[in-house]
């Protein structure tokens, strides 16, 4: 090799440093050299422009053992690949449960190529979730939210991720279809998913599923098996519902804030505080039901997952300045959280027991007056038999005669699953609703959906107001 000498107005480098400035200069010349205002740029090139930032690439080895003619076979290692969307800058990834199921090194690659080992924070098998962190020195870009409440079949979607791993893959399609229910194995039933004729194969799994505006509208799931061009991605409401528990500081940090929020006119919010718990630190900070969250230290909220995120990490006893919306003034309060008592919520739970039989009393005369029907709840197992995309309901056991659920058809037997944008799944849910009566006559006729038999059906209802308080 000849030795590199200095001249005159050349600086000497070393071989390794004349490479990678031969690099870089080769690299950037490939960089694109149109405007912004080139019609190569797409909205399809945008979205995955705006997108691929946040999106990472999983891979490892897990081992599987198989049944062959009733014995089973010894341990295999088999390498796993998927796919992930940062959906917190301290590097909080969101990909599918069985994508990091069983793997020992789980190892995920950002879009510049940087490599990092993931832990898993929480999973959730039923939807087949899963949060994993890496840690990495600068935050991490976040990946663009969207809703999947305002779908339409025909939209044009585009898929990313590890497909057969090659990394970052894009395909591009039309949402399918909605609601669908697939049922991979024995183990794995996935319901109310989306369809689309976008590629979705093998590493896939955990990617993002995006709108024209770059938005991420579904968590890349399924494929069928034998089938082509049928993709099916979890809808990004749905997701992010289980993401926000799998995020509870509750859950992570041993923490407690003591509020429910949620966000009452769709998933983009506002983030109306729905609940708190007597002497909580939400409590004792000064909020107040109905209050709407905008920030939470230097976190925008936007959606309930924001609260968690906010919060998540923070020592007890730190102040953290909240800016809430209470009507037409805004307000800055201060949260101080608490570690979460086992004494605390035993007696809690005590004394919720002993209370639960007269609240369910009020709560049932309420929706009688309100709504005109006498509900129960009925078990999940009913929608599953049923094949219907709903994970719960109640069940309306008598209609008031005269009342608007009685004019608009509605029966004893029918299961009440969703009233407005809210679902009733739950003895929680239907007392949310009721306490919301007199907002919601004030509003007019509220859209409804039952179900019978296998069939969904929808009418517009008036609600009554209460005459008297839950409490």
């Amino acid at each position: 090799m000849h030795e590199l000498r200095s001249r005159p107005g050349v600086i000497a480098c070393a071989p390794s440093t004349l490479l990678l400035l031969v690099v870089a200069i080769f690299a950037s010349s490939l960089e694109p050299r149109f405007s912004e205002a080139s019609e190569r740029l797409t909205p399809i090139v945008r979205a995955v422009r705006d997108a691929r930032p946040a999106v990472v690439n999983i891979q490892g080895q897990k081992s599987i053992s198989e049944t062959v003619e009733g014995t089973l076979t010894s341990p295999r290692q088999v390498n796993g690949m998927g796919t992930g969307v940062v959906i917190d800058s301290r590097g909080y990834i969101l990909t599918n449960h069985h994508v990091v199921d069983g793997v020992k090194r789980i190892n995920t690659t950002l879009a510049g190529g940087q490599t990092y080992v993931a832990k898993i924070v929480a999973y959730d098998k039923k939807s087949d979730l899963a949060i994993i962190r890496i840690r990495t020195p600068s935050p991490l870009p976040v990946i663009h939210l969207g809703t999947s409440e305002d779908l339409m079949a025909g939209e044009t979607v585009v898929a990313v991720g590890n497909a057969f791993g090659y990394e970052h893959t894009v395909t591009t399609g039309i949402v399918s279809a909605l609601h669908r229910n697939v049922q991979v194995n024995e183990s794995q039933q996935y319901l109310d998913l989306i369809q689309t004729d976008a590629s979705i194969n093998p590493g896939n799994s955990g990617g993002p599923l995006l709108n024209i505006d770059g938005e991420m509208i579904g968590v890349n799931v399924a494929v069928r098996a034998g089938a082509q061009g049928i993709g099916f991605a979890i809808p990004v409401d749905k997701a992010l519902e289980i993401a926000t528990r799998l995020l509870s500081i509750e859950k992570l940090d041993n923490h407690w804030h003591g509020m429910t929020a949620l966000a009452l006119d769709g998933p983009t919010g506002p983030v109306t505080v729905a609940r708190m718990d007597r002497e909580s630190p939400a409590e004792r900070s000064g909020l107040k039901r109905g209050d709407q969250l905008e920030r939470i230290g230097n976190t925008d909220i936007h959606r309930p997952m924001d609260v968690e995120r906010a919060l998540l990490g923070r020592p007890r006893g730190q102040r953290i300045p909240l800016v809430v919306r209470r009507e037409n003034e805004t307000l800055q309060l201060d949260l101080n959280l608490a570690r979460r008592s086992p004494n605390r919520f035993s007696r809690q739970s005590h004394q919720a027991t002993n209370s639960q039989s007269s609240k369910s009393v009020r709560l049932a005369e309420a929706a009688w007056e309100t709504l005109g029907l006498k509900l129960r709840a009925e078990p999940s197992s009913t929608f599953r038999k049923l094949g219907v995309p709903y994970r719960g309901g109640m069940q309306v056991v008598s209609v008031r005669a005269g009342s608007s659920a009685a004019k608009q058809g509605v029966q004893a037997g029918d299961l009440l699953v969703k009233m407005h944008r809210w679902t009733t799944v739950t003895e929680k849910d239907l007392r949310f609703i009721v306490e919301r009566a007199d907002t919601l006559a004030r509003a007019g006729q509220v859209k409804f959906y039952v179900v019978r038999g296998e069939e969904t059906f929808f009418g517009h209802m008036s609600v009554a107001r209460r005459s008297q308080t839950l409490r």
